[in-house]
């Protein structure tokens, strides 16, 4: 099995290197190589087999079909911009998060007798209010912002490229990841990591919305275990429907503040700061809040069901296990 991840220098590209390294599988099949790309260089995960490490930018003409050339069985395109840079630069989202995407369907598209399975990362953000309390998988794309208009683009083209035979797609609609570890990025959504991995290695953090906020979360272990479903499923089942709502978590700013106090105490939570950005909470507001993601659930996708083994799971990744 060979497995090319582009986006591989990202948290949850990282993450699934280091899974596929230490498990030497992807299901039944043995790992026998593995490619990372993205545009800055990836870390090369121990005990991998043979491994291949790239920089590449995929919105640039010409790279898709070196990548495919190599031929990977399994692709997971992870490669994107996050949702506040996405808003703020509207020529380079389109030309990231959709032109480079396009261009590796395409790509794969005109190599003559391959179809790759291909999981493409994609976003609660493709739907857009109103919704209903709880929104199906089913429930009809109204995106509004731009990195969700681009997601939901991409969803279709997925559809479409596994409809024609050219690829074997699968669309992974990501809950907000939660805790991110590293330093803050320009995601929209940032916030809500923030809020709690900063307090809990005793820094201030800022909060820029309500406690009344209402999301849907899910842990960077959940998201490598999706990345590996996905990769792995019988994809017969999704018929000509090949996104997918995951399973997740719906919580209040107001409930992670109190998960973060039962496990770190009230000196964390003082660390956070709450400074109203109108920017902020006007992308926010277009967000959903709730899902019946039944039909993830029912082809094998699981996530955490409470804030504390969200806050817990990064103890132990990432903090060696104690505060």
């Amino acid at each position: 099995m060979h497995v090319m991840i582009i986006g591989a220098a990202g948290m949850i590209g990282r993450k699934l290197a280091e899974q596929l390294a230490r498990d030497g599988r992807l299901g039944t099949a043995s790992l026998a190589r593995l490619t990372l790309v993205d545009v800055v260089l990836p870390a090369r995960p121990g005990g991998a087999p043979e491994t291949t490490i790239r920089t590449a930018d995929l919105s640039v003409e010409g790279t898709a079909e070196t990548l495919v050339a190599l031929r990977p069985d399994v692709i997971f395109h992870l490669a994107a911009i996050v949702s506040g840079e996405a808003e703020a630069d509207f020529e380079k989202g389109y030309r990231i998060n959709l032109d480079g995407t396009r261009w590796l369907f395409e790509a794969i598209r005109r190599a003559e007798g391959y179809t790759p399975r291909v999981i493409f990362a994609s976003s609660i953000a493709v739907f857009g209010a109103p919704f209903p309390a709880k929104i199906e998988d089913s429930f009809f794309h109204t995106p509004l912002t731009s990195y969700g208009t681009q997601k939901a683009i991409g969803e279709l083209l997925l559809s479409d490229y596994s409809r024609r035979g050219f690829l074997d797609g699968v669309g992974l609609r990501f809950p907000t990841i939660c805790i991110r570890p590293g330093a803050p990025n320009k995601a929209a959504s940032g916030f809500f990591s923030n809020i709690l991995r900063e307090p809990l290695q005793g820094r201030e953090a800022v909060l820029p919305v309500s406690e009344e906020v209402r999301h849907w979360f899910a842990s960077p272990r959940a998201a490598v275990d999706f990345c590996l479903r996905a990769a792995t499923m019988d994809t017969t089942a999704l018929g000509a429907r090949r996104g997918l709502t995951l399973p997740g978590l719906s919580a209040t700013v107001g409930e992670q503040i109190a998960a973060l106090r039962e496990m770190a105490g009230d000196k964390a939570v003082r660390l956070i700061r709450h400074v109203p950005d109108p920017v902020i909470n006007s992308i926010v507001a277009g967000w959903p809040r709730d899902f019946d993601a039944r039909r993830a659930e029912a082809l094998g996708f699981r996530a955490e069901t409470d804030f504390a083994q969200i806050i817990r799971a990064h103890i132990e990744d990432e903090l060696g296990g104690t505060l």
